[in-house]
Formats: C-alpha cells, sequence, structure tokens
C-alpha cells in the first residue's frame, strides 16, 4: 500500500531509472556478443583503382578568401614533379567553419607521377609551421587497417658487417694503392722499397677505370649498367647505382653523397631526359636527377671535347651542393635536394664560381656590363650576403684559387693592357682579418701565368708562368699585414719592409723551370715536386721550399702521371697506356727524390693511392707528438730493423731450402746413373765411366775446311 506522502510524478521516476538501468544491462550485453563474422561477411571495400591519387596532409586551414592563392602554391610545388589533370586538385572545406580540412587531393596523369610526388613532395617544408606529408590514396585503407593491439616486430638475425675503415688498423700504418694492368685490377699493401703485398685483385673489375672517395673508404667501379662501390677487408659490395653509361662521378667531401654523369640521358618516370644523378651513398637512393643544355651534351659526347667538371660543387659539410646557370647560381639543400629558401640566386651574366673550403661562402665573378665594372664577390649562406666585393677593370678573365684552409681566396686577374698585349695581377682576399681587406699583386708582364697552386697546409703558393720560350717557377708566401718601414713613433718596424712585401704577399724564389709544366705539392706541405708531365719528356725535380733547394732531381721518360701518398712520404710516377703505348709502367720514388723500386708493367693503365681521412688528434695531441717525435723516431727505427731483420731471416731461409732441395736433386740423379751401370754395359760392353781413359776405344775424326782464294766476276754479253 503506498505511503501518504507518495506521488504519480515519483513512480514515473522510478519507472524512468529502471528504464536507463535496462538499458545499460542491454548495451553491456550487447559489447559482449562478438560480430567478426558478421563483419567479414559484409564488409565492404573501399574502392580501388586510385593510383593516380595522392593526399596532402598538414595543408594551412583557409578560409574562401585564401583558397585560389592557397591552391596555387600547391600547383606550383607539384606541377615540376609531374602533369596534374585538369580540375585534378580538391580541397575538402568544412561548411560549419567555412575553412579548409586542412589536406588536399591531387590527381596526376600517370601512377609514376602520384610516386614521384610522393617521393618529393613528403617532408616539404611550405613555413615554418606546417611540413606536407603525401600518401598514396590507395594506402589509405592500408594505414587504416594496421591492428590496433602492439605487436612485436619479428626480430631479425643479427648480421654483423665489415668495417669499411679497417685497413687503417694495419700495425705497421701501411698505406695501399690501386693499379689497373689490362682487365686486371689489384690493390696492393705499400712496403718501402721492398716487394708490395698483395691484398686483393680480381679480372674485368672495371670496365673503364677506378676511383678512390676522398677519405678512402670506397673503390669505385665502372660498369655500362652503372657504378659500384666496393670496400672492407675482402672488397664487398657495398651498393649499386643504376646509371647506364657512366662516364664520370664526383663525391662529396664527407663521402654522404655522389654525382653521376653521362653522355647518354636517361628517362625519368615524367618522360625526361637527364644527364646527371645526385645518390645517397649509404641508402643508395637516387635524390634528384637533372638534365643538361643539349649542346654541352653533343659536344661532351665526342672525345676531342672537354666538359666543366664537376658540373655540381659541394660545400665543405656536404650540406648544399651549386649548379650555375645562365645569369643564376642555384644551391640545393641535402638530403631534400630542394632550392635553398626555393628559389636560384640572380647574378647578371656570372662566369664562374667556387665555394669556400671551409665555410658556407661563395666567390664568383660578373664580367663588365657597360658601364659597369667586372667584381668578384663573396656570398654568405643561408643568409644569402655579400660580404665582400671588389670592383675591377678592362678584364678579360679571372680564374678563382681558394687556400685549403679557406684563409685567402686568390684571384688570378688578366686585362687588357693595349690591343695585343695583356697583363697578370693577383687579387688576394684575407677572409680571417675584419673588413676581408684584398692584397693587389703585381706580376711582370713579361710573364704569362698557367697555372697556380696553393700549399696544402700552409699560406705558400707557387705558380707556373712562360716568358716567351722559358719556364720559371715562383714561390710566394702570405705574410700578416704589418707596419711600414717607419713603423710605430718613427721607431724602426719589426718584420718585412716594404721592400720585401707585394702588399702581404712575399716572392721567396724564382728560377727556371725548364721541362715541368706541373706542381705537385705533397699533401702534408713544404716539399713540392716539379715535373714534365705528357707533352713533355719527364723531368722531376724535388724542392723544399722551407730551405729553399732541389733536393733532387730525376727522369720518368714519357711520364703521364704524378701521384703523392698520403703521408707526404712516397710518391709514383708512371706511363699509361691510355697515353702512351710503350714502356708502361712506374717507379717510386721517396719525398727527397731517392728512387726506390722501377717496374715496367704491360698495359699499365692506373696507380692510385688510397687516400686516409683527416687525423682525430687534436692541435694539443699533434704538438706534443712533434715534440716527442725522436722518440717515436727511435721506436719506429727499432721496428723498421726488426722488419728487416725478419726480412733477411726469410730471405736467409728461402736460400737455405733451395741449397738443401739442389742438394737432394744432385744426390738423387747421382743414385739413378749408379743404377744404370749394367744398361752402360750392355751397350758398350763396359762401363766408360769405370774405364781408365787409355783402355777406351779410339775415335777419329775428320774434318773438312773450305776457303775462298779468289773470287772475279765478269759480265756475258
Amino acid at each position: 500500500m503506498p505511503s501518504a506522502d507518495y506521488k504519480p510524478e515519483d513512480a514515473a521516476h522510478a519507472n524512468d531509472e529502471e528504464g536507463r538501468e535496462n538499458e545499460y544491462d542491454d548495451n553491456e550485453e550487447e559489447e559482449d556478443i562478438d560480430f567478426t563474422d558478421i563483419e567479414e561477411r559484409y564488409r565492404v571495400d573501399l574502392p580501388k583503382g586510385f593510383d593516380t591519387v595522392v593526399v596532402v596532409d598538414n595543408v594551412p586551414k583557409v578560409g574562401e578568401a585564401k583558397k585560389d592563392k592557397l591552391l596555387s602554391v600547391i600547383r606550383k610545388i607539384f606541377r615540376e614533379v609531374g602533369q596534374i589533370k585538369e580540375n585534378g586538385v580538391h580541397m575538402p572545406m568544412d561548411a560549419k567553419t567555412g575553412e579548409s580540412k586542412g589536406y588536399i587531393f591531387i590527381d596526376f596523369e600517370t601512377a609514376d607521377q602520384a610516386t614521384l610526388a610522393v617521393k618529393q613532395g613528403n617532408g616539404h617544408k611550405l613555413d615554418r609551421s606546417h611540413i606536407l606529408a603525401v600518401n598514396r590514396f590507395d594506402d589509405i585503407e592500408r594505414y587504416t587497417s594496421t591492428n590496433d593491439q602492439y605487436e612485436d616486430p619479428e626480430e631479425e638475425p643479427f648480421v654483423e658487417k665489415e668495417h669499411l675503415k679497417s685497413w687503417l688498423a694495419d700495425p705497421r700504418a701501411r698505406d695501399q694503392w690501386v693499379m689497373m694492368k689490362g682487365e686486371e685490377v689489384s690493390i696492393y699493401w705499400n712496403n718501402k722499397g721492398d716487394a708490395p703485398d698483395l691484398d686483393h685483385t680480381r679480372s674485368n673489375w672495371s670496365d673503364m677505370y677506378v676511383s678512390w672517395s676522398p677519405k678512402g673508404t670506397y673503390l669505385a667501379t665502372f660498369h655500362k649498367q652503372g657504378m659500384v662501390l666496393w670496400g672492407g677487408p675482402t672488397w664487398t659490395k657495398i651498393n649499386r647505382f643504376a646509371h647506364p653509361n657512366v662516364k664520370l662521378i664526383d663525391f662529396s667531401p664527407n663521402e654522404k653523397y655522389v654525382t653521376t654523369w653521362s653522355h647518354e640521358p636517361f628517362v625519368t618516370p615524367e618522360g625526361e631526359h637527364h644527364n646527371v644523378a645526385i645518390w645517397d651513398i649509404v641508402t643508395g637512393a637516387q635524390l634528384r636527377s637533372f638534365p643538361i643544355d643539349s649542346g654541352a651534351a653533343a659536344a661532351a659526347a665526342s672525345a676531342t671535347v672537354k666538359i666543366d667538371w664537376p658540373m655540381f660543387k659541394w660545400s665543405h659539410d656536404d650540406k648544399y651542393v651549386a649548379r650555375q646557370m645562365p645569369n643564376m647560381i642555384s644551391v640545393y639543400e641535402t638530403p631534400g635536394m630542394g632550392l635553398l629558401d626555393k628559389k636560384s640566386i640572380k647574378v647578371d651574366d656570372v662566369k664562374a664560381f667556387a665555394w669556400s673550403p671551409s665555410d658556407h661562402i661563395l666567390s664568383y665573378w660578373t664580367p663588365e656590363t657597360g658601364s659597369i665594372p667586372a667584381r668578384v664577390s663573396l656570398l654568405k649562406l643561408p643568409q644569402r650576403e655579400v660580404i665582400r666585393t671588389k670592383n675591377l677593370y678592362n678584364v678579360i678573365e679571372c680564374k678563382m684559387f681558394w687556400q685549403a684552409a679557406g684563409d685567402y681566396l686568390l684571384v688570378n686577374v688578366e686585362r687588357q693592357k693595349t690591343k695585343k698585349s695583356t697583363v697578370t695581377n693577383f687579387e688576394i682576399f684575407r677572409l680571417r682579418e675584419k673588413d676581408i681587406p684584398v692584397d693587389v699583386m703585381e706580376v711582370d708582364s713579361v710573364l704569362e701565368v698557367t697555372n697556380i697552386f696553393w700549399e696544402p697546409l700552409g699560406s705558400r703558393f707557387a705558380l707556373l708562368a712562360q716568358e716567351g720560350t722559358k719556364i720559371v717557377c715562383n714561390f710566394y708566401q702570405m705574410v700578416a699585414a704589418g707596419p711600414t718601414a717607419k713603423g710605430v713613433n718613427g721607431r724602426k718596424a719589426v718584420g718585412p719592409t716594404v721592400g720585401d712585401l707585394a702588399q702581404g704577399c712575399k716572392l721567396l724564389k724564382s728560377f727556371d723551370a725548364r721541362g715541368t709544366n706541373q706542381i705537385i705539392w705533397s699533401p702534408k706541405g713544404r716539399f713540392v715536386l716539379l715535373a714534365g708531365v705528357r707533352a713533355f719528356q719527364g723531368e722531376i725535380q724535388f724542392w723544399d721550399v722551407e730551405e729553399l733547394v732541389m733536393m733532387n732531381s730525376g727522369e720518368h721518360y714519357m711520364c703521364t702521371d704524378v701521384e703523392w701518398d698520403p703521408t707526404g712520404r712516397y710518391v709514383t710516377s708512371s706511363v699509361s697506356w691510355w697515353r702512351v703505348q710503350s714502356d708502361t709502367g712506374f717507379v717510386m720514388w721517396t719525398f727527397t727524390g731517392q728512387q726506390l723500386a722501377k717496374q715496367s708493367v704491360p698495359l699499365f693503365k692506373q696507380l692510385l693511392w688510397r687516400p686516409r681521412p683527416p687525423t682525430l688528434l687534436d692541435d694539443a695531441a699533434q704538438k706534443k707528438i712533434k715534440k716527442n717525435l725522436k722518440e717515436y723516431a727511435k721506436q719506429f727505427e727499432e721496428e723498421d730493423a726488426a722488419q728487416h731483420k725478419m726480412v733477411s731471416r726469410e730471405v736467409l731461409e728461402r736460400r737455405v731450402k733451395l741449397w738443401n732441395e739442389w742438394n737432394e736433386y744432385t744426390q738423387r740423379v747421382h743414385q739413378d746413373y749408379l743404377e744404370q751401370s749394367r744398361v752402360r754395359n750392355g751397350i758398350w760392353g763396359f762401363d766408360p765411366d769405370a774405364a781408365p781413359q787409355d783402355q777406351l776405344p779410339e775415335e777419329s775424326v775428320e774434318e773438312w775446311i773450305e776457303e775462298v782464294i779468289e773470287e772475279t766476276e765478269e759480265i756475258v754479253q
């Protein structure tokens, strides 16, 4: 019976509560039911066949006012990838907010173009807060069907790879060289004056030539299908790069990337013909490819035309690679290979450019145009800031030479003096000093400078010049800018006087260098070779620039190439079969000019020393080693003596072995002879060797001698 305070609305409320409890119970039971069989039976597959469509995510959300502008930017980005279909760009809009939903669909003409769009567009930096994520439309289902439950990936068995720098751990710290003769490529360990040890050899290893990477990690071989890199103690294949008929390559300084070129273009997925490709060495992926001018390609196909290589020039840290184009310099960022700041650097009528070996600084020069003088400029990247410009007048040609440390830039300027004569001067930029001062050094008007060579580890440089039929070599030293001869407050100046200097550049020595056309500095500096190669007779001079003396001279007739080893202790001169078909081979010298070995090698083509990476020791450690060099030298001399003693012992043991083998042979032959005594008795009736000489049968020998006493000649008519 209901109580006195019972109301009808309370009953209604109770019924509602009971209904909600029942509904909750029903939901609980529904969640426990397994519908997987029904879902599988009635599953609706998303339509496929959209292999030409890509989805671009992380696009800024914009309203109708900015919609067309954003679509124009997106089209511009992906227009370089391939042909977009008419009305092939669709950006969904949110009806509630009036803004886009943050993604765009793009429909390309072909599936290959869509694949390339994913490869090149994914990760593209639109602005600071928007980096595009590009995926194929057909891949979305695969992503959405990914299992929500984490599953441990299958663990692959560990496969130990070979150490690519294992040759640096040689107990005797020996260097290697690669030699190509005929169809055979061999790698040897250098043993100073002793015979080298063969490390590896293969026939038909390369169809053309071989090349080392800058730090010696990889050996490159060339084939019809492309280029292959090898390395490790067993010379296994590291990676291959499919570039048909590749002819030229250029490694980045830190061996991260490599540029390849062929005069025969390959066809890209977009149907374009490209000649140059840039690759990631570790992954083997092609980062980007480029076409070249058709006229340049036709000229390069001719064996008589030399192309400007490398076409793409790397910065010192592999971060940028630059290419000269008409009226511009294009700088690309790695690894994305997109243009720096999405645009090229406009430089009207640029003639040449070069990277600083130590900084992100580009040097370039432009000729005179009307009233505008010629200019040499230094451009700092990525700021695109011109940090120094030098105006020049009456300029015919400029050649730029960077010092290895990036401290100096020497510009060889050839000017028009009269209608029939020219004059040369040097503009030397001091990069490490405030405001980058420029020294001007005039060259004697009778000299025609042919080439300039900076010392690898120093501030000296050498030049070769021609004075009529005479060849002259000059050594110069850069000196710090100091006070003039008057000094400060009338005191005498300390250091070189004005008479000694040519605006901060001091002439050390000038001498006749007849018979030479190349200057080759030791990798460690100080020592230098003057050689007459290829068109010359092969004269070689060994100089110590510190003491300014010629230590020795030699000759390697018809020499075509000269190579220093990476330590600067040895040098090889060689005659290549590619240029001279007779007397091919090589000669090994010490840095002082002592000849260690001379090898005549039929069909000899190439000899290259394996480079070494830069030392890991800091300046303090290197100074400590130099300070205690005598102690290290004593240790090395003991090791050399022990090695020589070991070699001598091996030679002695080999000689004793040969002597014992000879004695055994003679004893065996003598025993066989004694055992054949019965055979001799059967033939002669006695043993000739055992019988006395007077009992041997007499043997008469008749000799006819014919002699012409007189000879006459008559003519019968």
